[in-house]
């Protein structure tokens, strides 16, 4: 089996490695690489199997032991792990399920050639000399100069390139790792010193002893090692050794909580007070006075107020405690990218970062937008060799694989022009449609040039993209026709004299190297369609090098880029394993799926989760996130949740789909008690958190009812002998359970991998121990080591655990990774981790962190809303209710949480509340017995004390009047639709156990390429309209009922038509944008569908009045006289 043979061979070398110096046998070249026919087949090499191909299925795998001679010299370890990586880089690994893990090397990953040396296809530089075919990529090439003399690995004659011996040179390359080491050891290695010997004992790890003895070095607090006056063992014997590079200065935060002014937060909170008491006093006053007169009026709408009251106080307690924050970036630069003593190179010492970009249908979400949503996150301002980028495309499609590929091709013009120009945003597509000046700042005088030459280069990258489905397609008919003229032949060969028969054969789908795609096929085949297909893992650019590789004025390249960094991060894409009789759990699914993926080739400590449509518009976001991960208690931190900006929405925003109100609002507030919540995308998440455990030091945190008011209460108990390290990898419900690690592949699986990564994640991602009151913080200097090289095993086992089983008698799902069982699973998800203890922030940057696309269609918004909804109802109903929460999660907090659950119930009410008005103009009633002045005063009040609290919240939001009344409008027409569809929904699957499938929403826009907002107009049929119509249809016929019958009445009860036609009017204002979005294209509704419009509404209420006379008269219609 393949799979076994990665791992052996992983396992040789480590054992090898371990063995003593003198020892060490000679290490054999081991090919694990299949290859396969050009009919899309595995074959063997062999002359027998050969001639058998055609008749053969078998999947033959070989490994190939090439014995030490002359012409076959042993590698440098470090140059022989460093082409298994370029090897690996340009192979497709496939597996899952009762089958076996292959690396099927790549001749070309798209039609184009590959010109940067990480892209996967790039094949590096030949050797000069005639008859050696040798490769070797530019890395490679550098640690040949080093270690081995410049002599060609192949040919063993030395490279005849001087400039570039000089330039290695020149660099400083650092030594490559001890080959001794474990990569588990090189992980939690605390430093590596360049600038003394003292630092390294003999087996190449960190000497402490000797260091101590020979610097009059100590140890400082936490695990940090203190050098005396920031140096290296030049001092005199008697000075006080203190982290002096820290401790005489004062201590510099990284963020800042920016409090509301008093100002405004002060009567905000009164007046919510004087609104509750009002609000009180109304109900108890309705309760007493009943309408004798119409009973059943009067009860339905005391009903729904007192309804309306409670869900009210629900979702404005929370808001008592909104704060503001900010980000000091200086700072952080100086802390982890500054030379200090602990970091003499100033290399980056900030923790890595795993970006997870997920996608599903290349239909509904196009290709090229995903494309430039991955070019903004390979040109974010953060460390190159920090950052992975991965790509989940849960359909398995080839269309989304190749695009993803000319992606990272494009991105080796792209990232290096973002970085010489410092351009924002660094999507392409939004940065060459700014309606602004793209020259304002720019002083380079090659700005010009350049962009226009990249600019070019992007419009035809958009043409192959969006040529790629008509290529593939074309490419796979060429190929099919090849394979069924084979075999006709083999046909004929066989049966020379016995008639023909059509041969059938399987339309496949062909990669460009013209091989099968093992993937999903455009003509869906066994093993070949979106629930059934093989895991697929393709490194589109392999890690980049650990020292800068910058660029040069090559006449070859489309721009000047002298003294640019040219490397790019590194970019997977990912297609878990699907089989029929597997639940697969949708994106949550996914994510998992990359979870584990990424924790085994980068393991990145922190995670940012991105929707495919949502791109970086700031590329120092990341840093801004990180100051509050990286900040004095920032540990305690599950996540830090960005705001939801989108673009391409309407000027007047008529469906609220800026949704500011809860971003702005809603979510500022909550980050004064325990944190936002997690809305799906735009999250920059702690690794560790995502796993299940508890933070670190929750046995002393215990919070009050409303800690963000009355202060928080920390526990003083005496703490256990168990290691800090250990304390911070708790996985328990209660305090007194400790962590097992003996259950470890129950809860995770059993990858060894995996589990061996979680502590590594754990220690990376802690703050710095830079300060006494720094707790579980890490020694500074301690990231600044390379990460270790890609091999062939560890991709193999990336393949094992995306796999359709992995899951199976495990947690994932349930307590570890994103929470299964709901549409919504980001609420659960954030909710789990909150319930644990966790805090979370909300990071409002200067300049927007991320924006994305948003449905201006009213069609697809109802059914996002109605998703929405869905989830809520499910997580009423399941054991994720905040009444079910644990006592670690605040009281306001819980209130929330609460409120997520219950708001889609509102609808019920509501609905009721809008065909009030309508039966009170029908039946001449109203909910009170008359408009007095008591029941006036009290509308009154809560009417202006409603005003006031929405200007209040303007003035410590920063919402505009207008986003908030837009707010207001489609919270009636949602709550009317799709809130009461979604409790339908999640009523019949609590109760039946029917399930309920959701579409994607579409992220491509309307076919008019002449308006930008053509998909506005659009009206698509949907069954959640049908209440909002009749709610519209039945209030204006009441209002011409009421008017007709007051008028003809012989006592007319002006004082009711008056409150029925107010309360109808308001109904109607709300659903003003639904009834602007059915008519369509502003000119394009003809005049006659108002005027018969008008016409019925007159003559159904004219036939009211003659059914229905008014009190007091005897005849048809009252006074009113037909002629």
């Amino acid at each position: 089996m393949t799979s076994k043979s990665f791992r052996a061979s992983r396992s040789s070398l480590s054992s090898m490695s371990d063995a003593p110096e003198g020892q060490k046998p000679p290490l054999p070249l081991t090919v694990t690489f299949a290859r396969r026919t050009s009919s899309g087949r595995y074959a063997s090499y062999s002359r027998d199997d050969l001639d058998s191909e055609l008749g053969s299925n078998d999947f033959v795998n070989y490994t190939v032991h090439i014995p030490p001679t002359p012409d076959n010299q042993t590698m440098d370890p470090s140059i022989s792990q460093k082409v298994e990586e370029q090897y690996v880089s340009n192979s497709l690994f496939t597996g899952g399920f009762n089958s076996v893990t292959r690396a099927h090397l790549m001749d070309k990953v798209i039609e184009s050639e590959a010109n940067h040396p990480q892209m996967a296809g790039a094949k590096g530089s030949s050797c000069a000399i005639p008859g050696c075919d040798s490769k070797i990529c530019r890395d490679c090439y550098k640690d040949a100069v080093k270690t081995g003399g410049g002599i060609c690995p192949g040919c063993k004659e030395p490279y005849k390139n001087t400039e570039l011996d000089e330039v290695a040179v020149d660099n400083g390359l650092s030594l490559p790792p001890p080959s001794g080491m474990s990569k588990m050891e090189r992980r939690l290695s605390l430093m590596k010193s360049t600038k003394s010997a003292l630092m390294r004992s003999q087996t190449g790890d960190f000497d402490h002893n000797r260091w101590l003895f020979e610097t009059k070095g100590t140890y400082g607090y936490g695990n940090a090692i203190w050098p005396k006056e920031g140096g290296f063992g030049n001092e005199k014997e008697n000075d006080v050794v203190e982290p002096t590079e820290f401790m005489n200065r004062p201590w510099r935060p990284l963020t800042r909580k920016l409090k509301i002014p008093a100002a405004i937060l002060s009567p905000y909170r009164l007046i919510i007070f004087i609104r509750l008491v009002v609000l009180a006093l109304f109900l108890a006053w309705r309760i007493k006075h009943q309408n004798t007169d119409a009973v059943w009026l009067w009860g339905m709408s005391v009903v729904c107020e007192i309804w309306f009251a409670f869900s009210w106080l629900l979702d404005q307690l929370p808001k008592l405690c909104p704060v503001n924050r900010s980000t000091d970036l200086n700072v952080l630069k100086e802390k982890f990218e500054t030379p200090t003593p602990n970091n003499p190179t100033g290399k980056s010492d900030l923790p890595g970062i795993d970006v997870f970009v997920s996608t599903a249908d290349p239909e509904k979400e196009p290709p090229l937008v995903t494309a430039n949503t991955i070019l903004s996150i390979l040109a974010a301002d953060y460390p190159v060799e920090k950052l992975s980028c991965y790509v989940s495309d849960d359909g398995g499609a080839l269309l989304t694989f190749e695009a993803m590929a000319e992606a990272a091709s494009f991105a080796n013009v792209w990232v290096p022009f973002c970085r010489k120009h410092d351009i924002e945003p660094r999507n392409p597509e939004s940065y060459f449609n700014l309606k602004r000046d793209p020259y304002k700042n720019k002083v380079r005088p090659d700005f010009v040039k350049d962009r226009r030459r990249v600019k070019r280069e992007y419009d035809e990258f958009k043409v192959r993209i969006n040529s790629l489905p008509d290529s593939i397609r074309r490419r796979s008919d060429a190929y099919h026709a090849r394979e069924e003229i084979k075999a006709m032949k083999v046909q004929r060969q066989n049966r020379e004299d016995e008639p023909l028969e059509t041969v059938k054969i399987p339309k496949a789908t062909w990669m460009a190297d013209g091989t099968h795609w093992p993937g999903t096929w455009l003509n869906p085949s066994s093993e070949h369609s979106k629930g059934d297909h093989a895991g697929i893992i393709q490194v589109m650019l392999k890690p980049p090098s650990d020292e800068s590789l910058l660029g040069s004025a090559d006449d070859a390249r489309l721009i000047d880029l002298t003294d640019v960094d040219i490397r790019l991060p590194l970019l997977v894409y990912v297609s878990r394993e699907k089989r029929p009789g597997y639940d697969h759990n949708k994106k949550a699914g996914a994510m998992n799926a990359l979870v584990r993926a990424s924790a085994i080739m980068s393991n990145g400590p922190f995670i940012l989760n991105l929707d495919c449509d949502h791109y970086i518009y700031n590329s120092k976001a990341m840093r801004e996130g990180m100051c509050f991960m990286m900040d004095r208690g920032g540990d305690r931190l599950c996540y830090v949740q960005f705001p939801q900006r989108f673009e391409g929405i309407d000027p007047s925003d008529r469906y609220a789909n800026h949704n500011t109100v809860f971003f702005d609002v809603n979510m500022r507030a909550l980050d004064g008690l325990q944190g936002p919540v997690y809305v799906g995308t735009g999250c920059l998440f702690r690794r560790i958190a995502l796993y299940g455990f508890d933070p670190p030091r929750s046995k002393e945190h215990h919070p009050g009812c409303c800690s963000c008011c009355f202060g928080r209460q920390k526990k003083h108990a005496s703490m256990s002998s168990t290691p800090e390290e250990s304390r911070a990898l708790r996985m328990g419900d209660s305090d007194d359970e400790e962590m097992n690690l003996s259950l470890f592949p129950k809860k995770f699986g059993n990858s060894t991998f995996l589990i061996d990564s979680i502590p590594v994640a754990e220690f990376q991602g802690r703050p710095l121990a830079d300060h006494p009151s720094v707790t579980n913080g890490r020694p500074p200097g301690a990231l600044t080591i390379p990460r270790e090289l890609l091999d062939a095993s560890t991709v193999a086992e990336a393949i094992s655990v995306i796999s359709c089983w992995y899951e199976d008698k495990t947690e994932w799902g349930q307590r570890v990774g994103w929470i299964y069982g709901s549409v919504t699973e980001d609420v659960v998800t954030g909710y789990r981790m909150h319930n644990r203890g966790w805090k979370s922030v909300y990071c409002v940057t200067k300049r927007d962190a991320f924006r994305g696309t948003a449905p201006i269609n009213l069609t697809d918004r109802l059914h996002q809303v109605l998703r929405w909804a869905t989830g809520s109802v499910e997580i009423f109903f399941s054991r994720n209710n905040a009444l079910l929460a644990s006592p670690r999660m605040k009281l306001l907090q819980r209130i929330a949480y609460l409120n997520v659950g219950i708001y889609p119930f509102t609808s019920i009410f509501l609905i009721v509340y809008c065909f009030l008005p309508a039966l009170s103009l029908f039946s001449g009633q109203f909910i009170v017995q008359t408009l007095n002045v008591t029941f006036l005063t009290y509308l009154l009040g809560i009417t202006v004390t409603l005003c006031i609290l929405a200007v209040l919240e303007i003035k410590w939001s920063g919402i505009e009047l207008e986003e908030w009344w837009r707010n207001e409008q489609f919270w009636l027409i949602g709550g009317t639709s799709a809130h009461l569809a979604a409790v339908l929904q999640g009523l019949l699957k609590v109760i039946a156990g029917i399930e309920i499938s959701f579409t994607l929403t579409s992220k491509s826009g309307g076919d008019d390429v002449d308006d930008e907002f053509a998909d506005l107009y659009i009206v698509k049929w949907t069954s959640l309209m049908i209440p909002p119509i009749t709610i519209m249809m039945v209030n204006l016929i009441a209002i011409a009922v009421g008017v007709s019958r007051t008028i003809y009445s012989v006592i007319p009860q002006w004082s009711r038509l008056i409150g029925g036609v107010f309360f109808s009017f308001w109904v109607l204002a709300h659903l003003y944008p639904f009834a602007k979005g059915l008519m369509g294209r502003r000119g394009r509704t003809p005049t006659i569908v108002f005027v018969w419009s008008g016409l019925i509404a007159i003559t159904i209420s004219l036939l009211w009045v003659a059914i229905n006379p008014p009190a007091g008269t005897d005849q048809i219609g009252g006074s009113f006289q037909f002629p």
